[in-house]
């Protein structure tokens, strides 16, 4: 038995983890997703460095088989070995985390424990899932022989992470897209200024859900797949549509949990709160599912900007853009009203008929509705809360006066925190803390001086006040701009076609 089927269709060809990230369109338009999520004494692994754990989770959800089945002839993976070898090889990368033992260490304020999800070369959470995932794509992509066009569509830290990940990678090419002015000045220098010769990153006019929408319609655009193929590329995503991006996503929940039973914060079956800021639902993706292999979580609270479709939705049952504009925040990687993987959460509780039964009707009235009985089922697992952009100032500013920076995301979490649960009984939560201050500097500078300062000022200010950052940050100012087209959505399929055209010649 193979462990992936497709969210909306679960009796279709299944598939294993090589092909679900080669090839993330699963099929009636579905996402690949585990069929099954085995449960799991986490309490065993504690003594597990980072590395070892990723690779336990693994095999604990069949992801990779267990060794004694590497050369078996029943194994579904042809190259059993080879991909053991492949993601040893990728979980190395983590070396280049700030301290590659402990790639995601913990902030404790109170009974609030920040899981810092930024100390890899991005200063961003994307980089502890990008980081191996991308070196796994281009290994299997090497093995076989294959080319691929990778697409991703960013918010403001994806786009950066996945160039990272594949810059000069042999057999691969990657577009980027992301929504012009839609992400703070440090996330586009992050992309714009990337010099790799395999890479295009392409302003959009629009938002990040244009972005977002055209990468999917490309997936299914039967004309650009052969024209893909002519020049023999296929035609995969780094987004988290890709199965392989959340994956590495489940390990660190994990690990932050067993850090708090190892440091003696709680001890092993006590339940925690798992607080996370949402847009694409990635990252709460991922500590759903190590709650439901286990972990003792209580409840995983999603804190949403003022694009709060998923508060709306965990709150009431109810998913609804047809009336609703994306506004720009001061948390742009929430900026998302089309939020990809609560598909996936669709068909862990409700099974593939239904979650193909209310996609449809997103896509064809724009909303949808779970009934009485789906509702109670998705809070027994989910809370959420959202605040706007004044609120997010005030929390970055009294965290600030603790001794303790925070980007506008993970403000907005520690506010769900402290709305739902430091005011009741003061559980114990992880926090899941997003990116590093550098990336979102003249807005964490304005919510602790009232000054409006641009990228460079604000740096400067708050290095005046003792904050500390990374020489990779500094460094994006000095360095020419190298991706200047901008675009409007329509034409992102011919300018890609173009540019692969033109770099065969």
């Amino acid at each position: 038995m193979l462990p992936f089927v497709s969210t909306r269709n679960a009796s279709a060809k299944q598939s294993d983890f090589i092909h679900a990230i080669l090839y993330p369109q699963a099929p009636d338009n579905g996402l690949w997703t585990l069929q099954h999520l085995p449960h799991i004494d986490w309490s065993a692994y504690l003594d597990l460095g980072y590395d070892e754990l990723c690779k336990a989770v693994f095999e604990n959800l069949h992801i990779m088989p267990p060794q004694s089945l590497a050369n078996s002839h029943t194994n579904s993976y042809a190259n059993a070995n080879t991909f053991a070898d492949a993601l040893t090889h990728a979980l190395k990368l983590y070396k280049r985390f700030d301290d590659p033992t402990n790639p995601a260490p913990l902030h404790k304020l109170g009974n609030a424990y920040f899981l810092e999800l930024y100390h890899g070369p991005t200063r961003a959470f994307k980089d502890m899932a990008l980081s191996p995932f991308g070196a796994i794509f281009a290994s299997v992509a090497k093995d076989q022989n294959k080319q691929f066009l990778i697409l991703t569509a960013t918010s403001g830290d994806t786009g950066p992470a996945t160039l990272e990940s594949f810059a000069n990678q042999p057999n691969i090419k990657v577009v980027c897209l992301y929504p012009k002015g839609g992400t703070s000045e440090v996330q586009a220098l992050q992309m714009i200024t990337n010099p790799a010769q395999n890479i295009k990153v392409f302003g959009i006019d629009g938002n990040f859900d244009d972005a977002q929408s055209a990468l999917k319609n490309l997936l299914n655009d039967k004309e650009f797949l052969q024209n893909l193929d002519s020049h023999n590329f296929s035609l995969s995503v780094a987004n988290s549509v890709n199965f392989g991006r959340i994956a590495f996503q489940i390990v660190y929940h994990i690990w932050g949990y067993l850090q708090l039973v190892k440091n003696g914060s709680i001890k092993y079956g006590e339940k925690i709160y798992s607080v996370i800021p949402s847009g694409n639902f990635g990252n709460a993706l991922g500590a759903f599912f190590a709650k439901k292999t286990g972990l003792p979580i209580e409840k995983i609270i999603i804190a949403s900007n003022k694009n709060n479709i998923l508060t709306e939705f965990i709150q009431s049952g109810i998913y609804d853009i047809s009336t609703r504009t994306l506004q720009k925040t001061l948390s742009p990687a929430m900026d998302i009203l089309k939020s990809s993987n609560v598909e996936r959460i669709l068909f862990a509780l409700f099974g593939d008929v239904r979650t193909k039964e209310l996609l449809n009707s997103l896509q064809q009235q724009s909303k949808y509705v779970l009934t009485k009985d789906e509702l109670a089922l998705l809070q027994q697992d989910f809370l959420a809360w959202w605040c706007d952009d004044c609120r997010t100032q005030s929390i970055i500013k009294s965290t600030f006066a603790k001794g303790y920076i925070i980007d506008p995301h993970t403000a907005i979490a520690y506010g769900a925190y402290q709305e739902l649960c430091a005011n009741s009984n003061n559980p114990k939560a992880l926090i899941a803390s997003t990116a590093e201050w550098s990336k979102f500097a003249p807005s964490v500078a304005e919510s602790i001086s009232d000054k409006k300062l641009n990228d460079t000022q604000a740096i400067a200010k708050m290095c005046e006040n003792g904050a500390k950052i990374s020489p990779a940050i500094m460094a994006l100012f000095d360095k020419p701009i190298i991706h200047k087209q901008v675009i409007h959505s329509s034409e992102i399929k011919h300018e890609i076609l173009r540019w692969i055209q033109s770099d065969k010649k």
